[in-house]
């Protein structure tokens, strides 16, 4: 099937969907320099990582278990070649639209850790879309280190059909107004690009503005949606200091450009216990919605 097709015949989904219950183990280390480089990318002043006591922040994770295909394995949009371990979707667009992830409080991930991802292909969804094709991919991992298991983690990926001239273009949401917290961030090719090496991620559409402007219709580079949702993540963190998250659901709404700041919003409950969070672009869309659970 070509590349740029906008709908799947019955006997190719049949084969993308017989990719459920496919499984994949990757063991991997904690190591201190990913964390001492993402805390400099956060804009953070963190203390160096201590192996054995520093507990790794939430969704830093991200940092490890890395893919790392060989160069000549690599497909036109960056990312490894359809197949392997995700089914070999035939639609060009592929986005991380969100997840659902849980953390233990008594076996928290601790820099110096050998750690283990265990991998799973939960379910392979289609849907038709009023642009085409979408085809939703649910991947649930489980980290574990000596101690047993630290973190479950749900992640969907949806591969969408190449743009048109004329596609309609989803109505966008307008985000809540009067956040607790706020911050806004200043995106540019550098802490795109940061961001895009710490997590070996070699998709194009966040460094190549030609690429992503021309093949993908795009006005901009993209803002990672992981990255994100660390900084929506890390901004309880920079407000509550000292709490455990415990859980945090996020999706991703509308793609974030390059081309403008963006804003990072949190309102905590009035226990304390929840955080709603969200982002919004320079229009004031909402992009991200999420909650994060506080032990």
């Amino acid at each position: 099937m070509n590349e740029q097709s906008r709908t799947l015949d019955s006997a190719t989904l049949t084969h993308l969907q017989s990719w459920v219950g496919k499984t994949q183990t990757v063991d991997d280390d904690i190591t201190s320099a990913p964390v001492r480089a993402l805390s400099a990318t956060l804009d953070r002043d963190d203390s160096a990582p201590v192996a054995g006591s520093t507990v790794l922040p939430p969704l830093w994770h991200w940092l490890y278990f890395l893919p790392q295909q060989r160069q000549s394995e690599i497909g036109p949009d960056g990312h490894p070649k359809r197949g392997g371990f995700l089914p070999p979707v035939p639609l060009p667009r592929r986005m991380w639209a969100g997840g659902r992830l849980c953390w233990l409080p008594e076996n928290p991930l601790l820099v110096g850790q050998a750690v283990q991802r265990v991998s799973s292909i939960a379910s392979v969804t289609h849907k038709a879309g009023r642009t085409g094709d979408l085809l939703f991919v649910l991947v649930k991992h489980e980290v574990h280190n000596a101690k047993g298991l630290a973190l479950t983690e749900e992640h969907d990926i949806v591969y969408r059909a190449a743009a048109q001239p004329g596609d309609p273009v989803p109505p966008p949401v307008a985000a809540e107004q009067g956040a607790a917290w706020q911050r806004e961030i200043v995106p540019d090719d550098v802490l795109l690009f940061r961001y895009s090496a710490l997590t070996f991620n070699g998709h194009r559409i966040h460094y190549d503005r030609r690429y992503v402007t021309e093949v993908e219709g795009y006005p901009g580079l993209i803002v990672h949606g992981p990255l994100i949702a660390t900084l929506l993540v890390d901004l309880v963190r920079r407000r509550v200091p000292d709490a455990f998250v415990k859980s945090f659901n996020f999706k991703a709404v509308r793609p974030t450009f390059d081309l403008h700041p963006f804003w990072l919003n949190g309102e905590p409950s009035a226990d304390g216990k929840t955080v709603k969070l969200w982002a919004q672009d320079h229009a004031g869309w909402l992009t991200m919605q999420g909650t994060a659970e506080l032990a």
